[in-house]
């Protein structure tokens, strides 16, 4: 039986307060899980349709798990150049169109998972974007300056 947590959040509907519970731990969803990408944002970040059940398709942003890439809108033009060289990384090594998504789990900001992303042959890209120098390990903490240098 899953415990749930006392009362996190009311939610207003017809003008009636409802509680809404959440579970006691975040919900991951183990996978493997196959998608299909959409869209590569930025090194870190990609857009995929996942088959979540028979006939049944999501669109979602996903933040690939581990790892800290460049921001295309960086601070600065070495962070800038080194996220276009990130995204194209993302780009070609899922230039099939696929992914394998696993340890699935809701990120911190609304609307986007997190979850480690493998290429059809098994390669993970975060760790593939880390051995480029387009990525460092990153855990959901600070981070820190890519215009100081990788």
């Amino acid at each position: 039986m899953r415990l749930l947590r006392p009362l996190t959040a009311v939610v207003l509907f017809a003008g009636i307060s409802v509680p809404v519970l959440a579970p006691d731990r975040p919900e991951t969803v183990p996978g493997p899980v196959q998608a299909r990408v959409l869209r590569v944002i930025d090194g870190d970040t990609i857009i995929v349709r996942a088959r979540i059940w028979l006939g049944q398709n999501i669109d979602t942003q996903v933040r690939l798990a581990g790892v800290d890439a460049p921001e295309i809108k960086g601070k600065c033009e070495l962070e800038r150049r080194l996220a276009v060289r990130a995204r194209k990384l993302v780009s070609e090594r899922s230039a099939g169109g696929t992914v394998v998504l696993s340890q699935i789990h809701y990120g911190k900001y609304a609307g986007r998972v997190v979850a480690r992303v493998h290429t059809p042959d098994g390669k993970d890209l975060s760790e593939l974007l880390k051995r480029a120098g387009l990525g460092r390990s990153y855990d959901g903490g600070r981070r820190p300056l890519w215009c100081d240098g990788p």
